[in-house]
């Protein structure tokens, strides 16, 4: 390998560290390197355990939703994958997320991603930039950057002071019972048909074409349920 570079000096090489190889190359590119192999395999490897920490005992534990549980974990494989890749070619980190952004524009304008999914894609994505891109930064504090965001988000997660109550959209029919005067017999027939223990109610779109409203309604949600609609306003023509 030593015979590609000319100019390679092993009395400089051995002042900063470098010791004179063999390692076989093929058109000037080794075909083995193996410290960044290894390098990658040890970043990959605590990636992936932050990723898995994430996303199956924050967000999954509490949603049960194996739908984006592989998303998340895909995400987090080929983000990390990319940006550690493309460091070594010196690609600005501006471009490499702007490339994700435009992936996610095309991608998920076709369905409507609930709030809290895309705050834990955007949790991922930073995941993935921090542990692919941090490579002039000891081990420590990269380790201690991980677990900063693992503690805030199992703390929110576990915590019940801040726990927000769940919504459900629903077609009503009887809506001589949304007028403000009756809202407490609104309330007690919506408790009453689908079981569920209602705090209160908006009232949204009205047809009285068709006799029946939009509500939303709030309710202490149910341990393990996913309540991912919440943006239908009318039913289209």
């Amino acid at each position: 390998m030593i015979q590609d570079f000319p100019d390679f000096d092993p009395t400089i090489a051995a002042e900063f560290g470098y010791a004179e190889t063999s390692t076989l190359s093929f058109l000037g590119i080794p075909v083995c390197d193996t410290s960044a192999l290894l390098h990658l395999l040890l970043r990959f490897a605590f990636h992936m355990v932050v990723s898995f920490i994430i996303v199956h005992f924050c967000y999954y534990h509490h949603n049960k939703n194996k739908e984006y549980y592989k998303t998340f974990i895909f995400f987090a494989t080929a983000m990390f994958l990319l940006l550690f890749l493309l460091e070594s070619v010196k690609l600005q980190i501006g471009l490499t997320l702007g490339l994700f952004a435009i992936f996610g524009v095309i991608r998920y304008r076709t369905e409507m991603v609930p709030i809290k999914e895309m705050t834990y894609l955007f949790m991922i994505i930073a995941v993935s930039v921090i542990n692919g891109l941090s490579l002039n930064i000891s081990y420590l504090e990269l380790v201690f950057a991980n677990l900063l965001i693992i503690a805030i988000m199992v703390f929110f997660e576990y915590q019940k002071i801040f726990s927000s109550d769940a919504t459900k959209l629903i077609l009503y029919e009887k809506i001589e019972l949304i007028r403000p005067d009756r809202r407490a017999e609104l309330l007690a027939d919506l408790a009453q048909r689908t079981g569920l223990e209602i705090h209160r109610v908006e009232v949204g779109h009205v047809d009285f074409l068709r006799d029946v409203a939009f509500l939303k309604i709030y309710y202490k949600p149910i341990p393990g349920e996913s309540s991912t609609i919440g943006t239908l306003t009318k039913i289209k023509p």
